[in-house]
């Protein structure tokens, strides 16, 4: 009973994990050859270190992992996000590894407009509430731009509408950033490009741009999607230079147009908008020139009728100098008469004045008795500031002694002693410490040396110039060569050889050091 019950046991086929998976794989691959699955993007991280991308796709009731191979990423016209309902075509496969299955993605797209929208709006939403989308942060732009920076497709009819305006308008310098409008890189590339231009510096080779345009064609919301890239709100809300948005026509709306200091219906309006009318301002500096010389003749007769007017209002120069003139006549008149008067008043006093001996001789004694009562208070003082410095001399000396500067020269010899007792050992410990590091490095020369690997039994290899041969590639056939031993260096021909030959400066024909002349094979 029990051999039967043994036997029934083993009836069934016996497979290895690798059949069964490999019978899966099958299964799921051929019944599921081209599938298109519907869901929201989940786990998603962006890619991988090595380009691929894995991520899953989930609904209310079920979750079905993805994978996106680094060559179908790059192709991708929507760059996945967290939370984005899309829609994956691809083929299911499994996965042994883990047991589990999973859809290959070879294309991916949004779940609808409706989606992108929802999308839109939730960005427009958070940026709005950064304060990105304030009027009071936007710039105002140069009137008379001197370099315009465009941002946009090299090829398309917007650049040569852009240009063609601007020349018609005003003719100036303008700097093209090529980018791709359309497709998964467009939103990166235009960010790049005005984070580029506000990298320039004024004075640099490239001049930085005083206005920057980003410019693209009318299109789908799709077609439109790279400027709605969040990090391209960023960048142009940043950016020092100001902006122009001139994306798609007047009824399309991206996220850069909100954010850019200045939203143009077109890109021709957009070239309107950064430049004037260089007609219009010639005829306009003409009208104000011309109105200036008029109302600079009008101002100088204006004024010439008023000197005219203040000059009839005044005397003439005989009446201003008639009072001045009167009064010097008489102060003439009367002059000679007062010096006549001075003389004689001067005369009588010098008259009255009597000098004799002995007037003289009273005012010396006077003069002598004060000279004499002066020189004796001076000699009094004099003696008395003697005394008092002798006095204050005497006070010091006493107190003056040899023994405080014994005790501190003492002092300061012990710490002179000291220190150099400190300095002979800094100088051994430095010496031995650098002794050993040039030990050390000698050691480490050693090892490193060349020298070290001919003398295991290697050979340098040498042209004729004394460049090192590391390759058989660069041996020509009958090339002079010399071969460096640990113990010197042979000269040799090459008897074989694939590189080209050429010019020997000089033939090989003698050893330079112990060794024998061969050939290299």
């Amino acid at each position: 009973m029990s051999e039967a019950v043994s036997e029934s046991r083993t009836n069934a086929t016996e497979y290895t994990v690798s059949e069964i998976s490999g019978a899966l794989k099958r299964t799921v691959e051929d019944v599921f050859g081209n599938v298109r699955v519907r869901g929201e993007i989940s786990g998603y991280r962006g890619p991988h270190s090595s380009g691929h991308a894995y991520f899953a796709l989930k609904d209310d009731r079920a979750r079905l992992d993805a994978v996106v191979w680094k060559g179908t990423m790059s192709r991708l016209k929507f760059r996945p996000e967290e939370g984005m309902e899309v829609i994956a075509t691809g083929k299911l496969t499994t996965y042994p590894g883990k047991s589990n299955y999973q859809i290959v993605i070879d294309n991916l797209e949004p779940a609808g407009a409706g989606a992108l929208m929802a999308l839109l709006e939730e960005r427009k939403r958070r940026l709005q509430a950064e304060g990105l989308f304030d009027t009071g942060r936007k710039r105002l732009l140069p009137f008379m731009p001197r370099v315009i920076g465009v941002v946009t497709s090299p090829t398309g009819a917007v650049i040569r509408d852009i240009i063609h305006r601007i020349k018609d308008r005003f003719p100036l310098h303008v700097l093209v950033w090529p980018v791709r409008v359309q497709g998964e890189t467009a939103g990166a590339e235009v960010t790049a490009a005005v984070n580029g231009f506000n990298a320039l510096a004024w004075d640099g080779a490239i001049q930085r741009p005083d206005l920057l345009i980003v410019a693209r064609g009318g299109g789908s919301l799709e077609d439109l999607w790279g400027f709605n890239d969040e990090a391209l709100a960023r960048a142009v809300a940043a950016s020092a230079i100001p902006v122009i948005s001139a994306v798609g026509h007047e009824t399309d709306w991206t996220l850069i147009d909100l954010v850019a200091d200045v939203r143009a219906p077109t890109p021709t309006g957009a070239a309107e908008i950064a430049v004037p009318v260089r007609a219009d301002l010639e005829a306009t500096l003409a009208s104000l020139g011309a109105r200036l010389k008029a109302a600079v003749l009008r101002n100088f007769e204006r004024k010439r009728q008023a000197a005219r007017a203040a000059a009839r209002a005044l005397p003439s120069p005989d009446q201003l100098l008639a009072l001045p003139r009167r009064r010097l006549d008489e102060a003439t008149s009367r002059l000679g008469r007062a010096l006549s008067v001075s003389v004689d008043r001067k005369r009588a006093r010098l008259q009255a004045q009597r000098l004799t001996p002995a007037t003289l001789s009273r005012r010396m004694n006077e003069a002598r008795t004060l000279i004499g009562r002066d020189l004796a208070r001076a000699q009094a003082a004099f003696f008395a500031i003697v005394r008092e410095r002798r006095a204050r001399l005497s006070r010091t000396a006493t107190r003056l002694s040899p023994a405080p500067i014994v005790r501190r020269q003492k002092l300061q010899g012990d710490t002179l002693a000291a220190l150099a007792r400190r300095q002979d050992r800094v100088i051994s410990v430095r010496l031995e410490r650098l002794r050993g590091q040039l030990s050390q490095a000698e050691r480490l020369l050693t090892t490193l040396s060349h020298k070290a690997v001919l003398a295991r039994g290697f050979a340098l290899v040498k042209d004729a110039d004394g460049a090192v041969i590391k390759h058989a590639a660069e041996v020509a056939s009958g090339m002079a060569l010399s071969l460096e031993f640990a113990d010197g260096t042979a000269d040799a021909i090459a008897t074989s050889g694939t590189a080209k030959p050429k010019a020997v400066a000089k033939p090989a024909a003698k050893t330079k050091a112990p060794g024998n002349q061969g050939s290299l094979f």
